[in-house]
């Protein structure tokens, strides 16, 4: 199993000095095909992420990655913008984003729940308050075992067909 803090505060740094933020880590271990994924986006969360940032940050990591030897075995590298249906890791991430839709895993139920959907109304300390079908439940961090935003695929139609007709 692979120590997600470890690799963070190995490559946070790193993504830092080439101009990005590192939203967050995921790591799969599974046997034969194990993944290490990061999520990159601009230092302004705006999504702008390219083909072409992914592969230098790839170059980066790979290179660092080789050096250090964090993790045992075989591995595959995926750098990765957060795209629409953007994952959440952060208090920071869930505040920059307060008034959007989230939808949230968790580790064990919250107010009898394992999967909870609502607005991100409040994130503070280390707990993020969604509403959620007329109530405001509380979840803490530590509870969360996924969390990206919901897109809506409406408004990001309408802005695209907006961008179009400029």
């Amino acid at each position: 199993m692979a120590n997600l803090s470890a690799l963070d505060t190995l490559l946070r740094p790193l993504v830092s000095s080439l101009g990005y933020e590192l939203l967050g880590l995921e790591f799969d271990g599974h046997v034969k095909h194990a993944t290490l994924r990061l999520y990159i986006d601009q230092p302004d969360f705006s999504g702008e992420i390219q083909l072409a940032d992914c592969q230098r940050v790839s170059r980066e990591v790979a290179a660092l990655m080789d050096v250090e030897d964090p993790l045992p075995g075989q591995y595959n590298l995926e750098v990765s913008s957060p795209g629409v249906d953007r994952p959440l890791f952060t208090v920071e991430q869930f505040t920059a984003f307060i008034g959007e839709q989230a939808q949230l895993k968790l580790v064990s139920l919250a107010d009898g729940r394992r999967k909870v959907t609502g607005e991100i109304i409040a994130a503070s300390g280390d707990e993020v308050t969604l509403a959620c079908e007329g109530e405001n439940i509380g979840i803490s961090m530590a509870n969360i075992r996924f969390a990206k935003l919901v897109p809506n695929y409406a408004e990001l139609l309408a802005r695209d067909l907006h961008k179009t007709e400029q």
